[in-house]
């Protein structure tokens, strides 16, 4: 649950970051258009739906976008502090019971570690809470270089759950070595000061520590004669005196003060790291400039004339009804959202070396493999013309522009395409009404990359003359 948060977070923000290069008509259209199409669905726009909505047609890797990176990263670090953790967790605990048989092993010492280590899981969540990093310099070192903002933020909460994790591996490290060297060795435990401290003072500080246990494990809450009788003084050597079976009762209060400062908090504090990067990514995500921006678009109803000019004054655009191009030669041949279903002209079908439907019902990664085919064989022709045919009473969408978009992108310099709008009767001329919408598009397009043909008179004779194949 908190990576997929956080996922969301980081997701959201790459998917914004990409549309900080894209024009304000583009995104306004292909927004709007997302709202309306929740709309007819009857589902709620969501973060989710939208990111879903413009990957469609993305390129990329989805194990390689910065979203993954980054998370893979900070699973790193987890591992990293949970190895970390582990290790020095049994480490310590050996530390702390060593026994040579001459000396006891001291109380007062396990509480100070103890007391030592609760501080350190507070300071670690203040931290995260005060969005201090004096570790930033260190996680870019090892390969976080990330540059948004938006993760700049989650970091502080992100490290405080690494680190809790790693705490909590210690602790439970060190609670495993506690019970094994208990069950394995003949441990002797006492309590021993250089201040001036008797056994009633000493006696009211271990109350304070074990009340959170001592009505569940009274025998882990030692009394006033079992303090009273494990107080050693170093320099007197072993007390004789002291029977040697209370030496050892001081275990279960050992695992008890292990289990209930050191590991319990440790969880606690992880838990609420996991709490608090939850409720980060959901605030940096509602909070997110680009969040606004596009509710804006999504609530405000847009109008694509396909003109640039939007001042009143301005005459409409007509030029584009004299922007159909002569019926160029090509070797290849691309059908459009089923333009191919029914038969095609012969004037188009004659001497082509390659033909594909792509587009409407066809798989994306069907399309991808005609792109890269296509990119393949007009690097080896020298006539780099590409043949669209397309239905014309049917408007282009922004599924088509989008592998326009492409295809510029990926085939060879010099390459052109050439829209050929089809009429409902592939041997008659499309009308001109339908025409103007291809026109139109085909003049948005940058670079001159895209033009519009139509069969001529010649074409349109030889068709019935020939007439359908039997």
């Amino acid at each position: 649950m908190t990576d997929r948060c956080l996922r969301l977070l980081l997701d959201f923000d790459g998917c914004a970051q990409r549309d900080s290069g894209q024009s304000s008509v583009f995104l306004h259209r292909r927004d709007r258009k997302f709202a309306l199409t929740c709309e007819e669905q009857g589902v709620r726009p969501s973060p989710q739906r939208w990111i879903a909505y413009i990957n469609r047609f993305s390129n990329s890797d989805p194990e390689l976008n910065q979203s993954t990176k980054l998370l893979r990263f900070w699973r790193r670090v987890d591992n990293g502090f949970v190895t970390a953790g582990a290790l020095f967790g049994l480490l310590s605990m050996l530390a702390l019971l060593f026994y040579d048989g001459g000396q006891r092993i001291n109380i007062t010492v396990i509480i100070a570690f103890v007391a030592f280590q609760l501080l350190l899981a507070l300071i670690t969540t203040v931290q995260s809470l005060v969005g201090w990093q004096p570790w930033r310099s260190l996680l870019q070192g090892f390969g976080s270089h990330s540059q948004s903002e938006v993760v700049s933020h989650v970091q502080p909460v992100l490290m405080a759950r690494s680190a809790h994790m790693g705490g909590s591996c210690f602790a439970l490290a060190g609670l495993i070595s506690l019970l094994v060297m208990v069950l394995l060795q003949d441990l002797a435990f006492g309590w021993s000061t250089t201040l001036e401290t008797d056994a009633g003072s000493y006696h009211a500080i271990i109350a304070v520590i074990s009340a959170p246990w001592a009505w569940l494990w009274p025998a882990a809450a030692p009394e006033l004669g079992l303090v009273e009788s494990t107080r050693f003084f170093r320099a007197s050597g072993i007390q004789g005196d002291t029977d040697p079976a209370l030496w050892g009762q001081w275990w279960p209060f050992i695992t008890m003060l292990w289990t209930t400062w050191v590991l319990l908090p440790r969880l606690i504090l992880c838990w609420v790291a996991g709490v608090l990067i939850r409720r980060k990514s959901r605030q940096l995500l509602g909070k997110h400039p680009a969040m606004r921006e596009l509710m804006y678009r999504m609530e405000t109803e847009t109008l694509d004339t396909g003109n640039k000019h939007n001042d009143a004054l301005d005459l409409p655009d007509i030029k584009t009804q004299f922007a159909l191009t002569p019926l160029p030669k090509a070797s290849i041949l691309l059908s459009w959202a089923g333009a191919g279903d029914s038969a095609l002209p012969t004037y188009l079908t004659h001497s082509k070396s390659m033909q594909a439907k792509i587009g409407g019902r066809v798989k994306l990664s069907e399309d991808q493999r005609t792109l890269e085919q296509v990119a393949i064989k007009l690097a080896q022709e020298s006539n780099r013309c590409v043949l669209l045919a397309t239905r014309s009473w049917e408007p282009p969408t922004g599924e088509l522009e989008d592998f326009i978009a492409k295809a510029q992108e990926r085939w060879p310099k010099g390459a052109r395409l050439v829209l050929v709008p089809l009429a409902i009767n592939t041997a008659l001329q499309p009308e001109q009404h339908q025409l103007l919408p291809w026109l139109r598009f085909a003049y948005r397009i940058p670079a001159k990359f895209v033009s519009v043909s139509m069969m001529s008179l010649d074409h349109l004779s030889s068709s019935i003359q020939e007439g359908p194949r039997i």
